[in-house]
């Protein structure tokens, strides 16, 4: 396992046909089945989503005035998940009361996540395809989260903007990435991958890790506003992840496209 070059902003930036990376694409297809199973290739991901479910519905209640206590406090809004998967975010956020659609480039995790929401009786309207095809036509959404997902994209700077398009003026925008850091390294690479063996090897690139501040400057190029940032951090002795102030390894934001 040798140590990683870091890569360069413009090296991250050079323009590429597309944003999805096959290489990506066709890894977690591999693993597409596994997508429900709590145990499985995805358990850290299971672990993660309720912490990241409590935030994504928190900042979304503070953008549009509602109490996030209440049983449905997302109902009527349009929320787009770009990199859904199996649909492990967009299960629970349609049950917040959100009207979900679920983008993946995966077309076999589609279909996993279409097959998974008819048996838990839930409308969710999935699709397969990039966040730039999306963008190049006329539908926009109140929210749009991508979880996980950046440190996995061939071009962030397109992606980045892709996602701001995506979200009407006056919506709202919740990323969750990695840091580029060498805890990050220690932790999400060496440990996760080839001690602990929580996700198999190869899963990251931590060269493709993100730096908050990379992040926040490149929502803040195609016009969006961050307004919040925190960390995620794991807790061995409760064996479950918690909101921290400590964005080395895990991290979540927030931004909002600005009204036009």
């Amino acid at each position: 396992m040798a140590e990683p070059e870091e890569s360069t902003a413009e090296d991250r930036a050079q323009p590429t046909a597309s944003t999805a990376d096959p290489r990506e694409i066709e890894k977690f297809s591999a693993l597409a089945e596994d997508w429900w199973n709590p145990e499985g290739q995805f358990a850290p991901l299971h672990r993660l989503n309720p912490v990241r479910l409590t935030y994504v519905r928190d900042r979304l209640a503070a953008q549009f005035g509602r109490d996030p206590l209440q049983p449905r406090p997302l109902e009527g809004l349009s929320l787009l998940d770009i990199g859904c998967g199996g649909g492990l975010l967009c299960e629970p956020l349609a049950r917040l009361g959100a009207r979900v659609t679920g983008l993946d480039a995966s077309a076999t995790s589609v279909e996993v996540a279409r097959r998974h929401a008819e048996l838990s009786g839930l409308e969710i309207a999935y699709r397969h395809g990039t966040a730039e095809d999306l963008a190049a036509g006329d539908e926009r959404f109140d929210a749009v989260v991508s979880l996980e997902v950046v440190e996995h994209v061939a071009d962030l700077t397109a992606f980045l903007g892709a996602a701001v398009a995506l979200a009407r003026p006056g919506g709202a925008l919740v990323l969750a990435t990695l840091n580029r850091t060498p805890k990050s390294y220690l932790f999400a690479i060496v440990g996760a991958e080839y001690l602990l063996r929580w996700l198999p090897r190869g899963t990251h690139d931590w060269r493709r890790f993100v730096r908050p501040s990379e992040l926040a400057a490149g929502l803040r190029a195609q016009g969006a506003a961050v307004t919040d940032m925190i960390g995620v951090a794991y807790n061995p002795l409760s064996d479950d992840w918690r909101l921290s102030r400590d964005l080395d390894v895990n991290y979540m934001l927030s931004a909002i496209r600005p009204q036009d």
